[in-house]
């Protein structure tokens, strides 16, 4: 029985030693290979009538287990691809396989990767070339990204970049620096109208215009000081010339604050406020927020001296224009920008997050999927949470330590060695044995 059990002992340990022969030859071989995760081969002696003092010893022999280490990052590798991503940290990116793009909701199954080198093939999609397509949540057309489950992939879309797409940005706010003559409120003045054309772009990136009039309130009679008032009337290109507000400012003409707004009435339109020194006016598109300056402000409106002088005009808003690049930003946010220099966010793509990343389904092209043994998934924000930040412009490199796995290999080979003795030392037993009888 003891012969007999050093047999086995032996073959066991020859079935373990190459076990791990494998592990290390799957490591160096993807030594190269963005992502890849080592896989290490771990041993575990088996005993049988492990008694103390019984006399007899039968040898049990070894057992191997593996285990791949997702949870180790690999380098971080800088490319000139910006949708080349990896994470800088704890999570991994939600991907599915192209076969499944038709599917929808929770009939997509959900894989997960480190990295992946994205592009567009000729519908859109951001995918690699094994096939992985990059998901996350869509934006509005406000760039808004609103709130979605983070425990099921219902609400992930495959990312979709439409090179060929366009994309107006409409004007929402506009700053008004503009300096009035003071000169012109005195009297004797001519008491002429000052007109202000400002452009702005509609909701289909057409251009309009907020034409501005600024009328001096002038002093009837000799010796009357200026009167440091001025109607400025509001009119809207888009709207057939409408006038959309009219109001009446006043000027201080103190030592501390001289030339800046003193007061601000409303005649008609929307109202002033003084906190935020806003006029909120409607055109033709919609709602407007015009910035005049608070009360007392040398940045908005003012009267100094004898000049009319657009100082500071400035506003958002841009004209149609087409899609020159994406990029990806460390809170996963995917922005494309526009030939007019307008930039929009059009997808967020989250993090993937499971209590034990060690205990994922390992599947082909550095992917994994949630098992019993991960626990279930929490969708992060990237950066938020124990997730770590997205990087574009780069990759992930193997985890593989080439100079270790050699190391492992010359061990392993005197193991395989060693234990080949042992069988071949219980062969030549076995026959002194068998030789008793002659």
């Amino acid at each position: 029985m003891t012969i007999s059990s050093s047999l086995s002992a032996g073959v066991a340990g020859l079935n373990a030693n190459a076990t791990r022969l494998s592990t290390i030859s799957d490591n160096i071989a993807n030594s190269a290979t963005f992502g890849y995760k080592r896989a290490t081969a771990d041993f575990e002696s088996l005993v049988i009538g492990g008694v103390a003092g019984a006399g007899t010893y039968s040898a049990g022999g070894v057992r191997a287990t593996t285990q791949r280490l997702i949870d180790e990052n690999g380098p971080l590798i800088s490319t000139s691809n910006p949708l080349d991503v990896a994470i800088s940290g704890r999570g991994m990116l939600p991907v599915t396989q192209e076969a499944y793009l038709e599917y929808s909701g929770e009939d997509r199954p959900m894989l997960t990767t480190t990295t992946g080198s994205f592009r567009t093939d000729e519908e859109g999609v951001l995918k690699t070339e094994t096939g992985l397509v990059l998901l996350g949540w869509p934006a509005d057309a406000d760039g808004q990204v609103g709130t979605f489950p983070r425990d099921t992939v219902t609400a992930l879309e495959p990312v979709v970049v439409q090179v060929n797409q366009q994309a107006g940005d409409p004007t929402t706010r506009m700053n008004l620096g503009v300096n009035l003559p003071a000169t012109n409120t005195e009297y004797g003045a001519a008491g002429d109208t000052l007109p202000l054309s400002i452009e702005y772009f509609g909701n289909l990136g057409t251009s309009e215009s907020l034409d501005v009039d600024f009328s001096p309130t002038v002093p009837t009679t000799l010796g009357d000081p200026p009167s440091n008032l001025w109607t400025m009337t509001i009119r809207d290109s888009a709207s057939n010339g409408a006038v959309i507000g009219q109001y009446t400012l006043e000027f201080d003409d103190s030592r501390a604050n001289g030339g800046t707004l003193a007061s601000v009435s409303v005649v008609s339109g929307g109202a002033y406020d003084g906190t935020e020194g806003t006029i909120d006016l409607t055109v033709a598109g919609g709602p407007l927020e015009l910035t005049i300056g608070r009360i007392g402000d040398p940045n908005g409106l003012t009267q100094l001296s004898d000049s009319f002088a657009p100082v500071s005009i400035t506003k958002d808003g841009s004209p149609v224009g087409n899609l020159t690049s994406v990029e990806i930003d460390v809170n996963g946010f995917i922005t494309a920008t526009y030939d007019t220099g307008f930039t929009r966010t059009i997808y967020q793509v989250p993090l993937v997050d499971v209590p034990n990343p060690n205990g994922l389904i390992s599947h082909s092209n550095q992917t994994y999927q949630v098992s019993p043994q991960s626990g279930s998934f929490f969708l992060w924000d990237a950066g938020d949470g124990p997730t770590g930040e997205l990087i574009g412009f780069t990759r992930e490199g193997s985890t593989t330590d080439v100079a270790g796995e050699l190391t492992n290999l010359i061990q392993t080979q005197r193991a395989y060695s060693s234990n080949a003795k042992v069988i071949q030392t219980v062969d030549e037993m076995l026959q002194e044995t068998t030789n008793i009888k002659r």
